[in-house]
């Protein structure tokens, strides 16, 4: 009897073992499955999911648009350096003594060549610029402004729309052209030429941002070089612009100079570029300029 219960025993192991083995691998099975359906069903029905809410749908993403962002975060120095070289390189010299050599500074921004340039802003100006109706008031106060600053050996004669004009320009680092500034340039009308300068602003270039002056070329009343304190004219100027990092400048060639009456000063620019600012007369026509193109 012992030995039949014993035999039962066993046989019921068996099974259990059996039935065991039979659930793990359907168990097995099942979960294969369900991952091979869910690798070819699930992406598709994801896809499906997402496009519910994508397609056909207008999405607003705040992004950065062009020219802004780095341009409004340049210091001075940086944005005086710029503005040197893409003068430099792309106009002569604003003054009358170089009058009947300019040069159309009007590019294509699609056809820009070599490391600066200074092109036509034929856009609008933005929010956060000087327009084309303000820009002549602006003036008349930082020139104002200068002359209150011992900048200008005497006063200059208020400009206007009638006997200047105004051209919105961009000065851009072709490499990097996310470094650039945008400068207004008022110039005497060419209908003005025949009339008294005394007194007259005949080029300026204006920050489109802050309104600070950058150049100018004016004609004095009857100051001579003698009258001019450069050093003390320069140290004003820096100082109403928030320049840092003067330098004496000491390799001056007078060949490249169309006047023998100058002096020449150096601020640090960008990495280790210089920007060098020339005070300079001419005789004669008495104009005085303080330039940062070569």
């Amino acid at each position: 009897m012992s030995v039949q219960v014993s035999r039962n025993k066993k046989r019921n192991k068996k099974r259990n073992r059996g039935k065991n083995s039979n659930y793990i691998i359907a168990l097995l099975a099942a979960g294969t499955a369900f991952v091979v359906f869910g690798a070819v069903w699930g992406p598709e029905q994801l896809s499906k999911y997402r496009d519910r809410y994508t397609l056909n749908k207008i999405q607003s993403e705040a992004v950065e648009g062009n020219g802004e962002g780095y341009r409004y975060s340049l210091n001075s120095n940086e944005k005086l350096y710029i503005l040197s070289k893409c003068l430099t390189n792309q106009v002569l010299p604003e003054s009358e003594a170089s009058a009947l050599t300019k040069v159309q500074a009007d590019m294509d921004y699609n056809n820009l060549t070599g490391n600066y340039a200074f092109v036509v802003n034929h856009q609008e100006p933005s929010d956060k610029e000087i327009t084309e109706e303000q820009i002549y008031e602006r003036c008349n106060e930082e020139l104002a402004k200068m002359y209150t600053l011992a900048i200008f050996p005497e006063e200059v004669r208020s400009v206007t729309a009638a006997t200047h004009s105004a051209v919105l320009y961009s000065a851009i680092d072709v490499l990097e052209p996310r470094n650039n500034l945008s400068v207004w340039k008022i110039s005497l009308r060419t209908g003005q030429q025949n009339a008294n300068k005394e007194g007259c602003l005949l080029d300026v270039y204006i920050d489109a941002d802050t309104g600070l002056v950058y150049e100018f070329y004016i004609r004095t009343a009857g100051s001579t070089w003698e009258d001019i304190d450069s050093d003390g004219m320069v140290a004003k100027w820096s100082e109403y612009l928030g320049l840092t990092g003067q330098e004496p400048y000491e390799d001056t060639n007078p060949l490249m100079e169309t006047t023998s009456d100058y002096k020449k000063y150096k601020f640090t620019g960008v990495d280790n570029g210089n920007t060098v600012v020339t005070v300079g007369f001419y005789e004669g026509i008495n104009e005085l300029f303080l330039k940062i193109s070569r």
